[in-house]
């Protein structure tokens, strides 16, 4: 088990080694919250005491509130969340979360609590909170990483995982605290049964060797019975209406389970309703199929030091048709690429071998609306998409982009809502929807526009019996008006409803690539390069006059030459230069805005401006070069460690500048949902370019928004509000590169100085 010292950090108290005293006695007391924009609340006067070292299962219909619940225990509820919250919640009679790491939180999408660029780092996150020794950290974090199965090294970028690696990197996190209350919000739910199995074995031994107070949230109880002691049940309503041991009211309840839609233990699969909220539509796009080739696709990982690592993500060895009015599933266990050959479908990743056509073309060069006639897609995470501002708004998206909204559309998607049980919040904003509810609403916004393919990444995973066959149901109709389906699924029940099954295998292991040189720059910490790019702005200021201000530059100009040299032995880095004209053409840009301005607004003085111009690459040719070999994290060790700063607002500064890098990503996600709903980018129309561009970029704002109150959350959930001291995993060394940064950046200013006449 994941054990150490509670007294250096871990929520519960401690005596000694297995006399530890076992804590998180959980007591609420008519808990009800209602979030704002909401008329009902979402819980409703919960009141319980689990007592310690109890394992409960909570469970409930989407959107009963079970997340919800878990985070009013964590006492997260209002971390992020804006809402009335009335009641009270304690843990061993105090406030919960008043001790750091005493309550361990694994978020429903593991993926918004990633707080470090690399496995290692963001498992020792919340170590660091609660104070453990630097000498403690390396073996509690490879006994984390180990019990869940997690077989990558500790360096392996966080970016880089799929989303059931991300979700065990998410239990690791957790279960290296050896918190005195664990809660589980659907573990498994993205994981193939074998790694499933693996997860739940680990969460098994660790309570085994150390009783934590654990609840957990699973929508399929069977696997979880045998695990826990007790089970809470909530109903649509967000009531208690159930609570005891797990195998009597398994027995007492189990047709109000049923009706609620619980998956009970040897209940068969509900029968799929069969839906009318689909009108087949006459179109000449159902004879217009898309292909594949057997396929090889790679994905690009890019490193904070500028480079890139290039892995093959998925192998398909087989041609893939999916056929109208029929499912075609693709199975095989997390990390095979299963979602990567959806994208691939969807548009957004080209095939290193083998090609994906529709209509003549490859789909990746297809034109925005003929994407979106072509293909609807519901991703894997579904939060990551949203568009529209209502539930209404978001069903309409594609609809309305590709002119065909009208008011029998309108008719429609309202009886979708209805039988996807999303009516009643058709005004809703789709953001504040529980996990199970965006994905219902992410498969009525891909098919009201009744596309020839609809991609569907694990449409049934977070749904109860009932919603479960509200969707499955769905899909049948769809088929039946003459759609082609290709789902991922971990889903037994799907699977064997589905046509056809294609089963990929995890693309093995490649030997990774020869290290690169390291540049002179990247040698430095991160402190000497941020102190070499803040000089350049009095070398900027300093020269009176263009001369001098351009052998100012010259100097920068070779400066930045030997910065990006990579002497020594290995391979050659390639792509140096490339990036710093790419990160300089914004400066470049301002440079001449400022030039022009100068010259406009100074009596047409061209000495003058090219002087002003000159002085703004000088200010940010440096910081082109230098400030991208910055690691957050090593950057939030050396303001800590070197130059005593105080921990908590350097903490978040390196987990936000950490987000930074992800940017990319965010805007490919969002760029994908708009173009694959019509809504892309059309180069042939500037004005509608500039728009959609303010669009997308407004977009990026308020998914920003969205992920840094997740991240709040998941920092908190790991002790990050309540640490009172902090400890440091990585060391902030000064080295002789940082000392020859330093000096080369004062070089322009000793130039700048020499040169004035």
């Amino acid at each position: 088990m994941i054990a150490h010292d509670a007294g250096a950090g871990g929520g519960a108290g401690t005596v000694d080694g297995a006399d530890r005293v076992v804590g998180g006695h959980v007591t609420l007391e008519g808990v009800t919250w209602r979030p704002y924009g909401r008329r009902e609340p979402v819980l409703r006067e919960i009141s319980l005491s689990i007592t310690p070292g109890q394992r409960v299962l909570l469970v409930g219909p989407s959107g009963s509130g079970k997340s919800t619940l878990l985070r009013a225990i964590a006492g997260l509820l209002e971390t992020a969340d804006a809402g009335e919250l009335s009641g009270s919640v304690a843990i061993d009679g105090h406030s919960p979360g008043s001790r750091a790491g005493e309550v361990g939180l694994v978020l429903q999408e593991p993926g918004a609590g990633v707080v470090a660029s690399s496995i290692g780092r963001d498992v020792a996150f919340g170590l660091e909170n609660v104070g453990m020794p630097r000498a403690g950290m390396p073996p509690a974090i490879r006994a984390a990483v180990a019990a869940v199965g997690l077989g990558l090294p500790l360096d392996t970028p966080t970016g880089a995982l799929s989303g059931g690696e991300t979700q065990r990197l998410a239990l690791a996190g957790a279960l290296a605290l050896a918190p005195s209350v664990l809660l589980l919000d659907e573990p498994t739910a993205m994981l193939d049964p074998g790694h499933a199995a693996q997860v739940r074995a680990s969460v098994e031994g660790a309570l085994a060797a150390y009783p934590i107070t654990t609840v957990v949230v699973e929508h399929v109880l069977g696997p979880w019975v045998d695990l826990v002691d007790r089970m809470l049940v909530l109903d649509a309503d967000g009531v208690l209406v159930a609570d005891g041991l797990v195998h009597e009211v398994l027995a007492r309840e189990r047709q109000r389970l049923l009706d609620l839609g619980i998956w009970v233990p040897d209940a068969p699969p509900p029968t799929p309703l069969a839906s009318g909220a689909l009108v087949a539509r006459a179109s000449s796009r159902r004879t217009e199929q898309v292909t594949a080739t057997p396929l090889t696709i790679e994905r690009t990982t890019r490193l904070l030091d500028g480079s890139s690592r290039t892995q093959t993500a998925a192998r398909l060895d087989v041609a893939l048709t999916p056929v109208a009015s029929t499912a075609t599933a693709l199975v095989g266990p997390s990390g095979s690429g299963k979602s990567t050959v959806l994208l691939g479908f969807a548009g957004a990743l080209k095939p290193r071998l083998g090609s994906i056509d529709a209509a003549g073309s490859p789909v990746a060069d297809l034109s925005t609306r003929d994407l979106a006639a072509h293909v609807g897609w519901v991703p894997q995470w579904s939060s990551s998409t949203i568009i529209g501002r209502t539930v209404l708004d978001e069903v309409l998206v594609a609809s309305h982009a590709l002119g065909e909204e009208s008011a029998e559309r309108v008719v429609e998607a309202h009886a979708l809502l209805m039988a996807l049980g999303l009516s009643h919040l058709e005004g809703a904003d789709p953001r504040e929807l529980s996990g199970g509810e965006q994905r219902r609403l992410a498969i009525a916004s891909a098919i009201l526009h009744q596309p020839p393919l609809l991609l569907a990444d694990e449409p049934t995973v977070g749904q109860d019996r009932h919603t479960w066959a509200a969707v499955v149901g769905l899909l049948d109709s769809y088929r039946a008006a003459g759609g082609a389906v290709l789902v991922s699924t971990h889903d037994e029940a799907l699977i064997k409803r589905s046509d056809h099954v294609v089963e990929l295998a995890t693309p093995p292991k490649e030997p990774p690539p020869p290290e690169p040189r390291r540049v002179l720059a990247g040698r430095a910490g991160p402190l000497a390069l941020m102190l070499g790019a803040l000089v350049a702005i009095p070398a900027g200021i300093i020269p009176g006059h263009w001369r001098t201000s351009l052998l100012v530059l010259a100097v920068q100009v070779v400066l930045a030459c030997m910065a990006l040299s990579a002497p020594g032995a290995g391979a050659r880095p390639t792509g140096r230069l490339r990036r710093v004209v790419l990160r300089l053409l914004p400066g470049v840009l301002g440079g001449l805005s400022v030039g022009w301005s100068t010259w406009l607004l100074g009596g047409h003085d061209t000495t003058t401006a090219f002087t002003a111009a000159l002085r703004v690459l000088i200010i940010v040719l440096p910081s082109a070069v230098l400030l991208p070999f910055v690691d957050p994290d090593r950057l939030g060790d050396h303001l800590a460690q070197r130059l005593r700063m105080p921990a908590r607002p350097v903490v978040a500064l390196a987990a936000a500048l950490q987000r930074v890098h992800t940017f990319g990503a965010v805007w490919s996600e969002i760029s994908l949902a708009r173009r694959v709903r019509g809504l892309g980018m059309d180069p042939r129309r500037p004005v509608a370019m500039v728009r959609d561009l303010a669009t997308v970029t407004f977009g990026l704002l308020v998914r920003t928004l969205w992920m840094a109150a997740d991240l709040a959350v998941a920092m908190d959930a790991r002790g990050f509000a309540s640490a009172s001291r902090r400890a440091w995993f990585a060391t902030a060394p000064w080295r002789l590169a940082d000392t020859v940064v330093v000096l080369a950046s004062l070089v322009p200013i000793a130039a700048a100085l020499l040169a004035r006449p």
